[in-house]
């Protein structure tokens, strides 16, 4: 594209300038080279009788997209990691995967807890690989039972500067995923003899993993401040399980008088505050607050994140950040001798984050889920309006609407299967004490949010009709 600069601007009713992003946004997608070098704001303006505004304001949207890359004294470039779209002219373009529904494929799917597959970095992914590959890695030897330490590193760094913890990389064990480290966490906590407490409606795999490790369950109802601490003063808890910064599934943030309150009940109680922070990088409204981990009176709190909600969960890798008490109990324990993510991720992972891809990835996933998340928020209240309420919004991959106008959501969903349309519902979980309907965006594309969401509201209010009859 160097070379070619005269482009026919998409039709449509917008602006200027989301036209001409639109139409460079398509050209990357579908024709470019990975490094391809664009022209400058100059000289496509005077091409293309556009004004230099116009033109800067489409590429800070693709670079902030993460479409293109801005090398100093050189110009604007297509991504390198940007993963390809190969399509025949004609064809139309699809984001949904099909899969099969009895008779019928998947055209749309609101899973709610996807990453659409052009996020993921293949091309540096791939370079970083081999680059890992071809250091002086020691596969005749059994590595750190933590994790690398450069990859450890680099992620107390990461977690200090952005998150606000108050961690050293001595204090991190890399594990394989959420379940990997939610075991580690129940063993090390030691604390079986008193019950596990968990928010509810809360993260119903973390009561799971609790309870295959021996722990006795208690329920803490959430309310619009999430839990209150003084439900804790009465129990005998021993260990408590966490989503502070976005409550999973209501969305809830818990307020920091809350959380001190917490810490303090942790402290007089010597229990264990499992906090987990699922999915803080997906905040579409305003920077989350920081980690408890990292406020003072932390030193009761385990706090485990992944990689699974902003990069992949296909590589299975999470950490978790142990209290100085529980570290000497770890290094006493089996868990200490073995690695659990392989070798060459890990120092993959480290290569990535070390050179700046993991920022500047956590941007473009937030940027371009935000939009899908911004998508899906105007077309639910376009299309069901007052007929919904909003449950949750403004952060992770889905939002969660409830019926004010006695739509049977389960009848929905079966409806909905037969027409190619996948609908998640929390009663799954929850049963019939909490309920609400799962629309999850992430892995659709924005047009078939627009189309998908069209679809299910007409058969909303097609049910809701036979309802009032």
């Amino acid at each position: 594209m160097g070379t070619v600069v005269i482009l026919k601007l998409q039709e449509g009713s917008g602006t200027l300038t989301e036209r001409l992003y639109l139409t460079l946004k398509e050209w990357i997608l579908h024709e470019a080279e990975p490094g391809a070098r664009l022209p400058s704001i100059r000289a496509l303006a005077a091409e293309n009788n556009l004004s230099r505004t116009t033109v800067e304001a489409a590429y800070s949207q693709l670079y902030a997209e993460g479409y293109i890359e801005s090398r100093p004294r050189s110009g604007y470039f297509v991504a390198e990691d940007l993963l390809a779209v190969d399509r025949k002219p004609d064809e139309e373009p699809r984001a949904e995967k099909q899969n099969s529904i009895g008779m019928e494929s998947v055209r749309y799917d609101f899973y709610p807890a996807r990453l659409s597959p052009e996020i993921f970095p293949v091309k540096t992914w791939r370079r970083l690989s081999v680059r890992a590959l071809q250091e002086d890695l020691d596969f005749g030897a059994y590595p750190d039972g933590k994790g690398e330490a450069g990859f450890r590193e680099q992620i107390a760094s990461y977690l200090n500067r952005i998150r606000g913890t108050r961690c050293r990389a001595d204090q991190i064990v890399v594990c394989s995923g959420f379940i990997d480290a939610m075991g580690l966490a129940a063993e090390l906590m030691q604390a079986r003899k008193r019950p596990f407490a968990i928010e509810w409606p809360g993260y119903r795999l973390a009561e799971r993993v609790m309870g295959e490790h021996g722990y006795r369950t208690l329920h803490l109802p959430v309310d619009p401040q999430g839990i209150d601490p003084e439900r804790l003063e009465a129990t005998e808890v021993g260990s408590l399980y966490l989503t502070p910064s976005h409550q999973y599934p209501t969305g809830v943030t818990l307020p920091v008088a809350r959380r001190q309150a917490l810490l303090e009940w942790a402290r007089r109680q010597e229990s264990w505050i499992v906090e987990d922070d699922y999915d803080s990088e997906l905040n579409y409204t305003h920077r989350p607050i920081p980690a408890m981990q990292g406020l003072e009176g932390g030193e009761r709190v385990l706090y485990l994140g992944t990689f699974s909600k902003s990069l992949s969960p296909a590589i299975r890798v999470a950490y978790l950040v142990l209290p100085e008490p529980l570290m000497e109990r770890y290094r006493r324990s089996s868990h200490a001798h073995f690695a659990r993510v392989s070798l060459p991720v890990q120092r993959t992972l480290e290569l990535f984050m070390a050179e700046g891809h993991w920022e500047r990835h956590l941007r473009r996933v937030r940027t371009l889920n935000r939009r899908r998340h911004d998508r899906m928020l105007a077309a639910l209240k376009r299309e069901l309006g007052d007929r919904i309420e909003i449950v949750t919004q403004g952060g992770g991959l889905a939002i969660l609407v409830r019926s004010t106008d006695g739509c049977d959501l389960k009848r929905l969903r079966e409806e909905a299967v037969k027409r190619g349309i996948r609908l998640y519902l929390a009663s799954d979980f929850y049963g019939e004490e909490w309920e609400a309907l799962r629309m999850g965006f992430g892995g659709l594309s924005e047009e078939a949010i627009d189309e998908g969401v069209a679809e299910t509201a007409a058969l909303w209010r097609a049910l809701s009709m036979t309802h009032d009859r």
